[in-house]
């Protein structure tokens, strides 16, 4: 089984921690980095071959990953000579199975990989995506109003509810042989176009635990909390 994780962006939103050190890189809890971890979840899963796709202080990246023979997997690497955001990367990868996973390389999460693999395989569709449901507050009064300005509803400091991409996706090859190599595409350009176009499009709702390390608030929680954590994302602690 073939992953791809995307481990090419610059981290801005990590500085200082990121100025010199590449983000997948980042440590938890002194012991792990990271893309470490993601690539212990998914050889545990059973991928044997992944693709980190490069790009900001790549060399480093490479430098201490090297082969993933530490990991018993196969590990290579896409250098990108440009930002080609969250799907552009994909086409500069020749060797693409019929279905492939691909993930944000700043998650942590215990969510079942091979479970969602094979139920994309099973649908038969061109694109799965995981979904989360996250609750948001708003912390003022909602005003809601018709076209003459009146006053149709208030809601005091409401809560809503949305599902929302987890940043991990099973993709079929069809889908990057659509598009032009080497060219900036986003995940949400592909789901605007699928909409626009009919093309089905699974989405798949998890209840797992999420976390996004790319917010600092985020990455000093984990961080702080590593052994606890380590222990929900199935990681042996040395």
């Amino acid at each position: 089984m073939r992953a791809v994780i995307l481990a090419g962006g610059q981290g801005t939103r990590l500085r200082p921690f990121t100025t010199l050190i590449p983000k997948p890189l980042v440590p938890l809890g002194g012991r792990y980095s990271i893309l470490e971890i993601v690539l212990l979840q998914l050889a545990k899963a059973g991928f044997t071959h992944v693709t980190l796709a490069v790009n900001h202080l790549a060399n480093l990246i490479k430098a201490y990953f090297g082969d993933g023979s530490r990991w018993n997997i196969v590990l290579d690497y896409s250098f990108e000579d440009k930002p080609l955001s969250t799907i552009g990367p994909l086409t500069l990868i020749d060797d693409l199975p019929e279905n492939f996973l691909v993930m944000n390389g700043d998650i942590l999460c215990n969510l079942d990989f091979l479970a969602f693999f094979r139920a994309h395989e099973a649908s038969g569709s061109e694109v799965s995506v995981s979904a989360l449901r996250r609750e948001v507050k708003i912390d003022f009064g909602v005003l809601e109003y018709n076209d003459d300005f009146s006053l149709t509803r208030f809601v005091e400091k409401p809560t809503y509810t949305f599902d929302v991409s987890m940043g991990i996706y099973c993709i079929s090859r069809r889908v990057v042989e659509r598009l032009a190599k080497g060219q900036p595409y986003g995940f949400d350009t592909l789901m605007l176009d699928n909409l626009k176009n009919g093309t089905p499009t699974r989405i798949e709702p998890f209840n797992c635990y999420w976390l996004d390390i790319g917010r600092p608030e985020d990455y000093a929680h984990a961080d702080e909390h590593f052994d606890e954590l380590a222990e929900r994302l199935g990681i042996s602690l040395p």
